[in-house]
């Protein structure tokens, strides 16, 4: 019911919602929802993530490079590095995290 729920909250939402799908020992996995404009703010990952677009498009930034990123997109986000995530259209990702 994870999708739905963040499916239902993004309706009336100001900013991007995330809620754990899975985790366990040493990993964890994020369902995020974004409705169109909005930003993940800029931050850095502490462990091994890779995004993934389940639907819509979205913009993934870091210091050196951005990529736009459509439904089953993915890229691996380095480690200490600063980086960002706008919806360029209603939006649901996937982010894993762990080894």
């Amino acid at each position: 019911m994870t999708i739905k729920e963040i499916k239902a909250e993004l309706k009336t939402a100001t900013h991007p919602i995330a809620k754990s799908l899975h985790h366990g020992t040493g990993f964890k996995v994020l369902i995020m929802g974004f409705r169109k404009g909005m930003i993940l703010q800029e931050h850095k990952a502490h462990t091994p993530s890779k995004l993934t677009v389940l639907e819509g498009t979205v913009i993934y930034k870091e210091e050196n490079r951005v990529i736009e990123l459509r439904q089953y997109d993915e890229v691996e986000i380095p480690l200490e590095i600063t980086h960002s995530v706008e919806a360029m259209e209603d939006s649901l990702c996937i982010l894993s995290q762990g080894e």
